[in-house]
């Protein structure tokens, strides 16, 4: 999936790098709430080892209030951060300590334990594995009045797999969003929104992508978070250039580039590379070549794209220098 780093980015930043804390249930008791920090504020995604540091000191926090269920909680997304240092081996031990206490668990402590087994699992590039994880958190939640967990499960199904299969879990997990009375669940409506747009779009339904992502920008204009805002509306600009509507695209995208600069928010680069794709496809690789330059300079100081798109980076690195 061409677009993956702002995809992932789109579902964690929604509302404000959320996506996962805001959805998820409150703790289980008001005497936990009030005295334990509350863990979910503590995620910076962008910044998983800082989010560890936090992590590590509500356990002890926890644990010296003897709130089994709160260090329980903790634990699974202290096994997160790991697999988003790409510590994946560190992220299976963590979880392989808690397995011992699930039978004792709570529902939302054993669907939180599979979403992360499941993550560690796809991130590292076992994504057979990760579907029984997933599938079972997914199974585990009907009617568990968890539907914020549940709709992560089914939304990890979605991008653990392929084609139809994907789009197949995408739908259902649109359907059961929208049925929800849970507002939580209900703000996984836009990354769902745009994750199926990409399915859609990488199986040649441009119409069906673009639906999706005007969809996806209503929903974010809605909760009124600006990085997200920006995402969609590249993305649909991303869209006009697959369908060949190329004088639309370069103007959306270069009004996107004004936009960030007026909001002194520069980016990952992504608008500086879709500005040469848009002026190299109208037969102008003059104009392009500074843009890919740009983009290569930005996009090459992201570690996920270095791992998983180095091609992509040296043909940006190549006509950037033409």
């Amino acid at each position: 999936m061409e677009a993956c780093a702002w995809l992932i980015a789109a579902t964690l930043l929604a509302g404000g790098c959320k996506m996962t804390e805001t959805n998820d249930t409150q703790p289980t008791t008001q005497e936990s709430a009030d005295a334990l920090p509350e863990w979910r504020p503590m995620w910076n995604f962008g910044d998983p080892a800082g989010t560890e540091a936090k992590f590590r000191k509500a356990l002890e926090a926890g644990a010296a209030a003897g709130d089994k269920e709160y260090v329980q909680i903790v634990t699974t997304q202290l096994a997160r951060t790991q697999g988003l240092q790409r510590k994946f081996e560190e992220a299976h031990a963590i979880l392989d300590g808690m397995q011992g206490e699930l039978s004792q668990a709570s529902t939302e402590v054993n669907m939180r334990y599979l979403l992360e087994r499941g993550r560690a699992k796809n991130s590292s590039g076992d994504s057979a594995g990760s579907t029984e994880q997933f599938e079972a958190a997914w199974n585990l939640g009907q009617g568990a009045n968890l539907d914020g967990l549940t709709a992560d499960a089914g939304h990890m199904m979605a991008i653990a797999l392929q084609g139809d299969a994907a789009l197949e879990w995408s739908r259902r997990t649109m359907d059961f969003c929208e049925a929800s009375p849970d507002k939580r669940c209900k703000g996984w409506l836009g990354p769902l929104y745009n994750n199926t747009g990409w399915t859609l779009h990488d199986q040649g339904d441009l119409d069906g992508a673009l639906e999706l992502w005007q969809k996806s920008l209503a929903f974010r204009e809605a909760e009124g978070n600006a990085e997200t805002i920006f995402i969609s509306r590249w993305t649909i600009a991303r869209c006009y250039r697959s369908m060949g509507r190329l004088d639309e695209a370069l103007a959306d995208q270069r009004q996107l580039h004004k936009d960030r600069a007026a909001a002194d928010n520069p980016g990952a680069g992504y608008i500086e590379e879709e500005l040469g794709e848009c002026l190299l496809a109208l037969g102008k690789p003059e104009e392009a070549a500074p843009w890919f330059a740009k983009a290569f300079e930005m996009l090459s100081k992201d570690d996920w794209l270095v791992a998983n798109e180095a091609d992509r980076l040296a043909r940006l690195k190549d006509l950037g220098s033409k």
